[in-house]
């Protein structure tokens, strides 16, 4: 089997697998991975030296976040874990986007689910029509520079969306994402 090689996350210093388990199918209901077996998935990637997870608040209702925390007890340390905030965790108003409140509900869920401290790659899952970039960018550098975020990424957004993002972070003086998470996988 061929070793694991690693790389620097865009232009940071932290070193992640080139290959990245995504969580998405763990603690699925009707056609999803059930928890040992979840379990057994990660323990066997971190065996083979993939250090890279990859999750979102939504997947499974949360139950992925829980699978991965659960899985990751003991292996924090070596483990960087990516999840991801904007779509719609419950009915009414304020329970999806980008907002400063809902960034602040669900990383606060996030955080207790993975059992941990610190997310390394809390990325936006959306782009979000209905916030403001400027309101999501600095609820998402008030979380790096309070320590439960290291870094922050987007996901499936348009070129110029991800463009103006980071002229914004750039102008204001705020954190910059420092990945994009494609709609494409293997």
């Amino acid at each position: 089997m061929e070793k694991i090689n690693y790389r620097k996350l865009g232009k940071t210093g932290l070193e992640v697998s080139k290959i990245c388990i995504g969580c998405y199918s763990f603690g699925q209901k009707q056609w999803g991975v059930d928890e040992n077996e979840s379990v057994k998935i990660i323990r066997k990637a971190i065996d083979l030296g993939i250090n890279f997870f990859d999750t979102a608040n939504v997947y499974g209702a949360g139950k992925s976040e829980i699978i991965l925390g659960k899985a990751l007890q003991g292996y924090r340390d070596v483990s960087v874990i990516a999840s991801k905030v904007h779509h719609e965790v419950g009915s009414g108003p304020n329970q999806s986007g980008l907002s400063r409140l809902h960034i602040n509900q669900q990383i606060k869920k996030s955080l207790s689910r993975l059992n941990t401290d610190y997310i390394d790659l809390y990325q936006t899952h959306r782009w979000d029509y209905n916030t403001s970039i400027e309101e999501t960018l600095l609820a998402l550098t008030s979380l790096v520079r309070n320590g439960k975020v290291n870094y922050i990424g987007a996901s499936t957004m348009y070129t110029w969306q991800f463009v103006k993002s980071l002229w914004i972070s750039d102008k204001l003086g705020l954190e910059k994402f420092v990945s994009m998470q494609n709609q494409y996988n293997l």
